[in-house]
């Protein structure tokens, strides 16, 4: 049974699933939401610029057929007039199709954004096999095309028959009045019906969408066996492991360096080590190391501490102590209670002092545990 349970696609898709289809083209789409925008841009576009567009085709009508005796009886003439009148006509309707060209990569772009492949163009010859094509025939997703095919074809005739019932009398009419009125009249009722016809298909919208959602979210489910090989993948390669590790000591380091300026005091040894403390009376139980470093690091603290006149105390075994026995954002031992005790008390008359002219004299001898400090086979 849990064999049987780690086979069965229940996981959802991971990011790099995700990003593998996408690789081969497989994104999700919708064609009732492409074909509504695709309609609607067209009906709108033809509703506000449609009067243009017909005064424009009359007007290379009456020029097309418009012939003087010359161009009667010279075909290079006729064909050269035939060139200009569609030159003429294509760049009156460029910026139509220009336009739906938008329209028609709205759909797509709104579902699933860019997304560029040359993988679906490959042939596939697996898809002209009968058995498969039955199977998509007859599977979930098939009945559902037949459903929206159904439903779309009822749709709109029924809305198709409900305006011809309604405007009935109008269409009627038309018979009675003049040909300019009942040109105009006509198109009237022809963007009527069409934008009645095209806003219906928005139900069918609201119905495809998410049912596409679904189907493509499931298509991509994975199986947990699939999702813990992948996470071993990951895991394991040794160039990623190796770049996160990087990225979070250059982090951390950068952390750290930041918070120099801020310290109480720094300790050094002076050669090797230095460790940053910071003690905020109310907010702190003790004093904390907010940043340590050996070598060139030690010697990049110290450099800050200079630069932003941060007191400098140097107590070799204090320092080795404070490095081997607390970590970055750590209080301090208990044990090193006094010796900090005693720095952070020269730091304060220190800064005392600068408006004095005394100069405290920094400790000497530190309390620190012989046990707590760093054999001397193992410093830097």
């Amino acid at each position: 049974m849990a064999e049987d349970s780690d086979l069965e696609k229940t996981e959802p898709a991971t990011g790099k699933r995700i990003q593998r289809a996408r690789e081969d083209g497989k994104v999700v789409q919708s064609r009732e939401l492409s074909t509504f925008i695709e309609l609607m841009a067209a009906v709108l576009i033809l509703m506000m610029l449609g009067s243009f567009y017909l005064e424009k085709l009359l007007g290379v009508m009456r020029h097309g057929i418009t012939l003087d005796r010359a161009t009667a009886f010279d075909t290079t003439l006729m064909m050269t007039r035939f060139m200009q009148e569609s030159v003429e006509i294509l760049l009156a309707f460029l910026p139509l199709l220009g336009l739906l060209v938008v329209a028609t990569l709205a759909g797509p772009l709104l579902l699933a954004g860019w997304n560029f492949s040359w993988k679906p163009l490959t042939p596939d010859f697996a898809k002209f096999n009968p058995i498969t094509g039955l199977k998509r025939i007859f599977s979930i997703n098939g009945v559902v095309e037949l459903f929206k095919s159904t439903a779309k074809a009822t749709l709109i005739g029924g809305i198709a028959v409900w305006v011809i019932w309604r405007y009935k009398d109008e269409l009627f009419a038309l018979a009675t009045e003049s040909l300019g009125a009942s040109i105009s009249h006509l198109s009237h009722l022809l963007f009527t019906t069409s934008l009645f016809i095209v806003s219906s298909l928005m139900l069918l919208v609201v119905i495809d969408v998410p049912f596409q959602l679904w189907q493509y979210a499931k298509n991509l489910r994975m199986t947990k066996e699939e999702v813990k090989q992948e996470a071993k993948e990951m895991e394991g390669d040794p160039q990623i492991k190796a770049r996160v590790r990087a990225a979070q000591r250059a982090a951390a380091r950068k952390r750290m360096m930041a918070a120099v300026p801020k310290a109480d005091v720094i300790v050094t040894n002076p050669t090797h080590y230095a460790v940053a403390l910071k003690y905020e009376e109310g907010r702190m139980g003790a004093p904390r190391v907010v940043a340590k470093g050996v070598g060139l690091l030690a010697e990049r603290i110290l450099e800050l501490a200079r630069e932003h006149t941060v007191p400098v105390l140097q107590a070799p075994p204090l320092a080795r102590a404070l490095y081997r026995h607390a970590e970055i954002g750590d209080e301090i031992p208990q044990r090193l209670y006094t010796a900090v005790a005693e720095v952070l008390a020269y730091v304060y008359q220190l800064r005392n002092a600068t408006y004095a002219s005394a100069t405290p004299e920094a400790p000497r001898s530190l309390p620190v545990p012989e046990d707590m400090d760093i054999p001397e086979m193992e410093r830097a």
